[in-house]
């Protein structure tokens, strides 16, 4: 058996910085709260989001059950966040990278026609040995918010000056998401390496969608076969660059997020032909209580564990 999953650890840093608890006692119960759920859920591997200060993922290693590797982008975003992978498995770093497909031109990220020809924040893939003769590579992501941020005069704004404004920035993190969607199809059809019935590759992390939004579709490859269509029985050619979305696996808590009380799945985990033939279940990793979050991120600030809760698969090997 080996159990995979996705957490947004939710503002990984230290005291004192920028989005970090301020005292010692708030991160050391963020610590114990994250490295508890972890301890409770077992995974093998585990892709992370929102980890600020390298260090910090360091301390949290330091409280879980048994030796772990790790391994993160070197491509934080503006606030400083990236992506990485904990595992009890050995991690061989695949690609790290930012880098926008060939002929996806820049995307406009502001009213005053600023363009974005990169991801915001690193797309990373490992490679692990989950079993003797067997490889499973990974992908993990964290693609554009749907929390709007609009421009100065400072500080930042959450809140509009008219709906307008909200229209466009609303579309303007739909061009950033979508891209970066783009983006990472092409590093899974990398790992894909032309036929997905042949290589374990899962494709996981906080998408900031849906499982029906459009940008996640982007990622699933060719439409029909998804768990729970009338197709899913009916191999076809597509299953070779076809990814499926566990999502419909889920039972119990079909959600990860609550935001301003309606409940979301926006953490998913994507997995090859191949690798599903090994799932055995997927679930979400419950939190109790998950909070209810708004538009005003700050507020979070030096509350304990997380504002998602963990996406988990247990795999055959």
């Amino acid at each position: 058996m080996t159990i995979i999953g996705t957490w947004n650890l939710e503002n990984l840093f230290r005291v004192g910085e920028p989005s970090g608890p301020e005292t010692e006692e708030e991160y050391e119960a963020k610590l114990k709260g994250l490295a508890g759920t972890i301890n409770r859920l077992g995974p093998d591997v585990l892709g992370i989001q929102e980890v600020g200060n390298p260090d910090a993922l360091g301390d949290l290693v330091t409280r879980l059950d048994g030796n772990w590797h790790t391994a993160l982008s070197a491509h934080p975003d503006v606030r400083g966040i990236r992506v990485g992978f904990i595992s009890r498995l050995p991690l061989t770093t695949v690609k790290d990278t930012t880098d926008f497909p060939e002929h996806l031109r820049p995307v406009q990220t502001e009213d005053d026609g600023g363009l974005a020809d990169t991801a915001g924040r690193g797309v990373l893939a490992v490679r692990v040995e989950p079993a003797s003769g067997h490889t499973l590579e990974l992908a993990v992501c964290h693609l554009k918010s749907k929390l709007l941020t609009f421009p100065p005069p400072p500080p930042q704004r959450h809140v509009p000056h008219d709906e307008g404004e909200r229209a466009r920035y609303n579309a303007y993190a739909l061009f950033r998401r979508g891209a970066e969607a783009v983006a990472l199809r092409a590093l899974a059809d990398e790992l894909l390496a032309g036929d997905g019935r042949q290589h374990d590759v899962a494709v996981l992390g906080d998408f900031n969608d849906g499982p029906t939004a459009a940008t996640t579709q982007i990622l699933c490859g060719p439409p029909g076969s998804q768990i729970g269509t009338a197709g899913f029985d009916h191999p076809d050619n597509g299953d070779a660059k076809r990814l499926w979305n566990l999502a419909p696996l889920i039972g119990k808590q079909p959600f990860s997020r609550i935001f301003e009380g309606q409940h979301e799945l926006i953490d998913h985990i994507l997995v090859s032909r191949s690798l599903l033939t090994r799932v055995e279940e997927a679930f979400v990793g419950a939190l109790d209580p998950l909070p209810d979050v708004n538009e005003q991120p700050a507020e979070r600030r030096g509350k304990p564990v997380s504002d998602h809760a963990p996406v988990i698969a247990r795999l055959t090997y």
